[in-house]
């Protein structure tokens, strides 16, 4: 954003009906302007209807032979529980998208995070569906095409692939639509902070979950204001740590308007059996972890909306990066320890950019900017179609995948990353 874009938008943001009016009010002024063109500092390959979904997890096998994908069977609109979505993956060949082969189907997906596809291991892979209108997630192996039904739906799957969490997906439908699933799951609607809900452990061998903290713990040391008076209560992106000793995880809250909510960032130690909070104000949207037990999250702090890297147990040593740059919201993966890659919503030309960031010199590189229709404008909360890039990095640093509008269709892509390489 430049600077009088950021000033309307910090004075707007908290009324979520007029930042909405505004942006859409703004950019439809541009649309009369000429498009501008896209540009990509590497060649992209894409494949028309698929898309991942979100960034915090990468699509591709540790051996990079292999991307993860969905594939979308219904029209631009918002998913329905009979809405089936193919799940599968593409074999990588010389940077291409050679072949598509499905696995499975799924019935429990939307969007922005798609239906939780992720990699276990080399052989298996896990996403979520639903059966006789019960959510459930499947471990699927891609040589055998054996499947294993696990009773509860998974978020987040430990780097070792035995454990995952999980949490309410109704709950998360009710308080943030278009994020969770439209089905029953015990999520206490009726309940601001149930103590029986919150965030769970999945044992993915024994097919058991156990509780690790609730909603009504998560309350304890809230400060009781009017602000918390009243307040409903949820957990979403949840993250494990690369060494599994920790898993973090957003815990939102938000009275009679669910689109003002206050969020902060939460981290339970899984040997200590508590948890801590990252000193955050109000404000954390998206985050991922690297293998030094460092956080990069685009939150608020020091009164100031910025990407910022945690260290991990001890969170209140941060560093803030390139705030001159990159001052808006963005999804990050982390190509390096120190190096990590992150995007935009559509600019007011409806054009989505991807940096690539150096976190120790705060240098931050332009590597694409790609147009966003406006039919793919999420226009209201309860209709979140947009397609963000959501950029997820292969286990060897050399390809980027992102979902992205190619002619006309929210499309899966991959881009080299070794050719535009910048020595800093």
């Amino acid at each position: 954003m430049n600077k009088i874009e950021k000033f309307i938008y910090n004075q707007v943001k908290s009324i979520p009906w007029l930042k909405y009016l505004i942006r859409n009010l703004y950019q439809a002024a541009f649309d009369l302007l000429p498009r501008q063109k896209e540009f990509s500092l590497a060649p992209i390959v894409f494949q028309e209807g698929f898309f991942f979904g979100f960034h915090d997890k990468t699509p591709f096998s540790e051996k990079n032979d292999k991307l993860l994908a969905n594939q979308l069977t219904i029209p631009l609109r918002m998913p329905s529980p009979s809405d089936k979505l193919n799940v599968g993956y593409f074999i990588i060949t010389s940077d291409q998208l050679k072949e598509f082969i499905k696995i499975g189907e799924s019935f429990a997906w939307n969007y922005h995070k798609g239906c939780r596809l992720q990699w276990l291991n080399e052989q298996d892979l896990i996403f979520n569906s639903a059966k006789n209108e019960r959510l459930i997630a499947k471990i699927v192996n891609v040589q055998t095409k054996t499947e294993k039904i696990i009773n509860y739906p998974i978020d987040t799957v430990s780097t070792d692939g035995n454990w995952a969490t999980s949490f309410s997906y109704e709950r998360l439908q009710e308080l943030m639509p278009g994020y969770g699933y439209p089905y029953f799951d015990e999520g206490l609607l009726n309940e601001n902070a149930p103590e029986s809900t919150g965030l769970f452990l999945i044992n993915l061998s024994s097919n058991a979950r156990r509780l690790l903290i609730s909603l009504k713990d998560l309350t304890v040391d809230l400060t009781d204001s009017d602000d918390i008076k009243g307040s409903r209560h949820y957990i979403t992106h949840s993250e494990f740590s690369t060494d599994g000793k920790y898993i973090s995880f957003l815990h939102r809250w938000t009275k009679k308007d669910i689109r003002d909510r206050v969020t902060r960032l939460v981290i339970f130690d899984l040997d200590q059996q508590n948890y801590f909070v990252v000193p955050t104000e109000g404000m954390v949207s998206h985050y991922v972890w690297n293998r030094q037990n460092q956080i990069i999250a685009y939150c608020r702090i020091d009164g100031e909306d910025c990407h910022a890297l945690f260290n991990v147990p001890d969170v209140h040593s941060y560093k803030k990066i390139a705030t001159s740059m990159l001052n808006s919201d963005g999804h990050q993966s982390f190509i390096t320890d120190t190096e990590f890659l992150t995007d935009t919503y559509p600019d007011r030309f409806r054009m989505s950019k991807l940096y690539r960031v150096n976190s120790t010199s705060s240098e931050a590189r332009l590597i694409a900017s790609l147009h966003s229709p406006k039919k793919f404008q999420t226009r209201n909360f309860q209709k979140h179609i947009a397609c963000d890039l959501h950029p997820r990095v292969s286990p060897n640093g050399q390809l980027v995948c992102f979902d992205a509008v190619r002619n006309g269709k929210r499309s899966l892509c991959i881009m080299p990353l070794e050719q535009e390489r910048k020595i800093y």
